[in-house]
């Protein structure tokens, strides 16, 4: 049935960043598919709170995904406490609003070290697993930045980038093993984060919402929902691709 195409039993996911905004989402949405969600964050109080919100199939292990050396450990303890990791969602990441000029070396070797080396490690080491298991799905959150230029957000906007591309490549080098690698670009989305931003800069999100054919912010859940989609049977044919969640926005004028 075709239902069933996009249900995730038994399946393992490891969210990165998985205990606010959009990462919770995404883990809020795995779940309700059939997956147990073991989520990552810094802050262990979050991530309690996280797991409650998602339910008895979520767990958590602490780990801060710019500690590279220890990435390979994360892979194998999440393997020996929970299972084989059948979905990997790098989702973790920090944001810099700042002028180019602006921008130290130190900036943006910062937001490069969070969202493009983590996420590169991370893959690697999980997707050597999936490998080894002829099957997996390998998501990367990009950005809007990584479609268009977006002022003061060059470090985020070269990270993002990076990930698109290195999504790409994965995805000729895993694909014929068996593992799945794709990528969702958010728009702009009905966090806390952004609630707080529009707040201070009202005109920001008129100009955002004026270039956004729907006309609204997005929800966190339509985040998960393209998650599920693309970890599910129902894309197996898809692998490689870049798939906005953005209202419009990214074809907008």
């Amino acid at each position: 049935m075709i239902k069933n195409a996009f249900r995730l039993d038994r399946k393992l996911a490891l969210v990165t960043g998985g205990g606010t905004g959009l990462g919770l989402g995404i883990c809020r949405a795995l779940a309700q598919a059939g997956a147990r969600v073991i989520m990552t964050g810094r802050r262990e109080d979050v991530l309690k709170e996280a797991c409650k919100q998602v339910g008895t199939s979520a767990a958590y292990v602490r780990h801060d995904v710019t500690d590279l050396p220890s990435i390979p450990g994360l892979g194998e303890q999440v393997e020996d406490r929970f299972g084989p990791i059948d979905i990997l969602v790098n989702n973790a990441g920090n944001y810099l609003k700042k002028s180019a000029l602006d921008t130290s070396d130190a900036d943006f070797a910062s937001v490069l070290h969070t969202h493009l080396f983590g996420s590169y490690a991370l893959s690697r080491e999980c997707g050597r697993r999936m490998m080894g298991r002829r099957g997996g799905s390998i998501l990367m959150i990009v950005s809007m930045a990584s479609l268009f230029g977006i002022p003061l957000v060059s470090a985020y906007s070269a990270a993002k980038s990076a990930l698109l591309g290195l999504t790409r490549v994965l995805a000729v080098e895993f694909s014929p093993h068996g593992v799945r690698v794709n990528a969702i670009a958010p728009g702009w989305f009905n966090t806390a984060l952004n609630r707080k931003a529009f707040e201070t800069d009202p005109a920001r999100k008129e100009k955002i919402l004026d270039r956004t054919p729907l006309g609204r912010l997005g929800d966190e859940m339509d985040i998960g929902y393209a998650a599920v989609y693309l970890s599910s049977p129902a894309a197996k044919f898809v692998t490689g691709i870049c798939l906005p969640v953005d209202g419009g926005a990214s074809i907008g004028f």
